[in-house]
């Protein structure tokens, strides 16, 4: 067992101090790694619950508990951290200094996240120096978001550097993906205009098999072959995007303003953004800058979806040319009688209303799924869907 030794080295971090006299106090960086993860997880309030003792060893003696369980305590496998039982003087600064200094990308963006969504650690978003120093990421976008109403113009000026950075690159993964679902389908009849994604690799085998040298084993293509591409008929649209802004669907309300951007503009589609709480709010004229959209919402209060589908419902100008998309987690504080009523009377006029659980890359749905239930059976489509798959439906409905 040497201090090089890997294995030893992830075993010392794990287990922590009680384990140190067999595997040997953590040395360098690997000292500073246990520093930064203390004063991370050093809060967790259930520590002392689990009999955890926070302190450095007194002892090779002491590192062994009283009821021979080698310091676990009654937990049978939790363990204690940490130098001394001073609080640390380490800032968030500091902190976030070495931990970008100590581990990889996807461990720091872990510990960055339990910091402010786990402990509350607000100065990584509300702090100047901090938020200088920060790598932009989704978690921080969402706690910005919900954060915001707290910080200073210095501050916010900032944070909004995380806000244009993330939208960024959703904007750059997703709207390739949604732009493609508007850009027609592939037909069997061949076509001359030479495109990479429009070719048709067994119509080229077949056309070139005279040119096959057995020896060499060896297609030669003289004639490649391609599929042509059909032009969706496009009749005019609408899509309206009821986006419920209350605190747990902050990733909802971050990837509908980016899908809506990449639909504004499209042709045959006119997109409507309207965000709700208790009170509804159309933000269709900011629809183009995302980031501004996301810096004016309000992340936070109770849920009336109920108004909200009843104001998407007075902007359909043709029903049979509407798409009606509520992005909540059905979790209705307003008039449920009056939704399911709503609800049923746009799907017999001929509206297409999507109730969408979840709107984010993983569409990882949480909801009421009574409620939801209930809106399925007036006809409506209930379920979860990622930006790429709710362009998708809205694409296969305009090509009808």
């Amino acid at each position: 067992m040497t201090a090089q030794n890997p294995e030893i080295e992830r075993w010392r971090l794990i287990l922590g101090a009680p384990a140190w006299h067999r595997t040997g106090a953590p040395q360098g960086e690997d000292a500073d790694r246990d520093a930064a993860l203390e004063w991370l997880y050093g809060r967790d309030p259930d520590r002392a619950r689990r009999q955890i003792r926070i302190g450095g060893l007194r002892g090779a003696d002491d590192a062994e508990g009283a009821d021979g369980t080698g310091g676990t305590g009654a937990a049978g496998g939790a363990v204690r951290r940490g130098a001394g039982e001073e609080p640390s003087a380490l800032t968030t600064v500091e902190w976030l200094d070495d931990i970008h200094r100590l581990f990889p990308k996807e461990t720091i963006e872990r510990l960055e996240r339990d910091a402010v969504e786990t402990y509350g650690i607000q100065e990584v978003v509300t702090d100047p120096d901090v938020l200088a120093r920060i790598e932009p990421n989704a978690t921080l976008l969402r706690a910005v978001l919900r954060t915001k109403h707290l910080m200073n113009p210095q501050v916010l000026a900032l944070a909004r550097r995380i806000v244009e950075a993330v939208v960024r690159d959703l904007m750059a993964r997703l709207k390739p993906e949604i732009r493609q679902s508007f850009s027609g389908t592939r037909a069997r009849r061949p076509s001359r205009f030479r495109q990479a994604r429009n070719f048709d690799f067994h119509a080229t085998i077949r056309a070139n098999l005279a040119h096959y040298d057995p020896e060499a084993r060896r297609l030669a293509t003289e004639n490649p072959r391609f599929f042509a591409r059909t032009r969706r008929h496009v009749e005019q649209w609408q899509l309206i995007l009821l986006v419920d802004q209350s605190a747990s669907m902050a990733s909802s309300v971050i990837h509908s303003a980016v899908t809506a951007a990449c639909l504004w503009g499209l042709p045959g589609l006119r997109t409507h953004l309207i965000a709700f709480d208790t009170s509804v709010v159309d933000l269709t004229q900011d629809v183009t800058d995302p980031v501004e959209l996301l810096m004016t919402a309000q992340l936070g209060g109770g849920t009336d979806i109920a108004k909200a589908v009843a104001y998407g419902a007075s902007l359909i100008d043709n029903p049979r040319r509407t798409i009606l998309a509520v992005v909540t987690d059905f979790y209705e504080g307003g008039d449920e009688q009056w939704l399911v009523r709503t609800v049923r009377e746009l799907v017999q006029q001929g509206t297409q209303v999507l109730g969408l659980a979840a709107l984010d890359e993983a569409a990882n749905p949480d909801y009421d799924h009574d409620l939801a239930q209930r809106l399925a059976d007036t006809g409506a489509h209930v379920g979860a869907m990622t930006p790429g798959q709710l362009a998708a439906f809205v694409a296969e409905r305009l090509g009808r």
